[in-house]
């Protein structure tokens, strides 16, 4: 038996140290656990910690050697059904990682009141052996789109980093109700989150105010119906919560369907109620090297709203890895 270090993965922000191990070593009990933590045995970034300290992504936990708990309990067989659900997502994969193309309604995590979602669905896209793949970002549950799976802890941490530190470019296609003037530019808009949990709301706030966070997102119209209905391209700059939905409503063109902002005015009759907002392209350094830009097709809702309103958005390119990326990336091709 011998020291050991883990990385904290994305999907795993802000949790507490016992929880993390009870997630990696079910069969280690909290009192030897707060041993350990007394003696310095477990330490975090090299420090000395609590059994209540909470994990950042990318941080090392050092592992000293665990009698009779080294191995985690057995996991479960995947659900054959939701295996076969969730290898329908998957648009891309490599030996590194894996990109879905997550469909609107369905949860990235769970929470209050949801029975289903893509965290739970992970074990099936897991090798016989293998570690089980981790979520590395999250998109809103109305959201449809692009959704960046590591295979192991290692690349979950790497890519971690590029978000944290904004290597990542992120493209979202929205329908939104009206259309912005002007037709292209920055929002700059600092947002307040109200409340917690899934009741919470995120407001635009003054600059300065308390609890205020800078928020920016740049914005494009691609095409437009009159002055009712537009086609926008968004990149967000910055990574708050809901912030998409909120910075479009800030400038008087919410999202058609929007269940949560935008009022009345998110919901015009004949087109199909639901959240008009895609994660459509992610451009990652890839943790082999070179870039990976890969593009998810539009979603059903979207495709017909597309065709009512005449809007063409050409086909779905392939996904490819650029800029001295190996050519052993194993792409599912292009999705229409």
């Amino acid at each position: 038996m011998t020291v050991t270090n883990r990385i904290v993965t994305e999907d795993e922000a802000d949790i507490r140290l016992d929880r993390w191990f009870r997630r990696h070593y079910p069969n280690l009990t909290q009192g030897a656990l707060q041993k350990l933590c007394r003696k310095g045995q477990i330490r975090v970034e090299g420090g000395r910690v609590q059994t209540n300290t909470r994990l950042i992504p990318g941080q090392s936990v050092r592992i000293p050697p665990l009698p009779d708990v080294d191995k985690p309990a057995p996991l479960p067989p995947p659900d054959p059904m939701l295996a076969r659900e969730i290898r329908k997502m998957v648009i891309y994969e490599d030996e590194h990682l894996l990109v879905l193309d997550k469909p609107s309604g369905l949860a990235t995590q769970g929470g209050p009141g949801i029975t289903k979602h893509v965290d739970m669905m992970l074990d099936g896209l897991r090798p016989e052996g293998g570690d089980r793949p981790r979520l590395v970002h999250r998109i809103d549950r109305d959201t449809s789109g692009i959704l960046l799976i590591a295979r192991t802890p290692g690349v979950a941490a790497k890519l971690a980093a590029a978000f944290r530190g904004r290597d990542v470019d992120k493209t979202y296609w929205a329908v939104v109700v009206g259309r912005p003037s002007p037709e292209s530019g920055i929002i700059d808009q600092p947002l307040a989150k109200i409340g917690a949990g899934g009741a919470a709301l995120v407001i635009a706030a003054e600059r300065g105010e308390e609890d205020a966070a800078s928020a920016k997102t740049d914005y494009a119209t691609l095409d437009a119906a009159g002055k009712k209905l537009s086609w926008l391209k968004l990149s967000p700059l910055t990574g708050r919560t809901h912030q998409l939905r909120v910075h479009t409503e800030s400038i008087g063109t919410p999202i058609l369907g929007d269940p949560r902002y935008g009022g009345k005015a998110a919901h015009p009759e004949g087109f199909i109620d639901r959240l008009h907002l895609h994660a459509r392209q992610l451009d990652i350094p890839h943790p082999a090297g070179g870039r990976l830009i890969v593009t998810a097709p539009l979603p059903p809702h979207m495709r017909e709203t597309f065709r009512t309103l005449g809007f063409v958005p050409g086909e779905t390119p392939a996904p490819k890895r650029v800029r001295g990326g190996s050519s052993s990336a194993k792409g599912r091709g292009p999705a229409k």
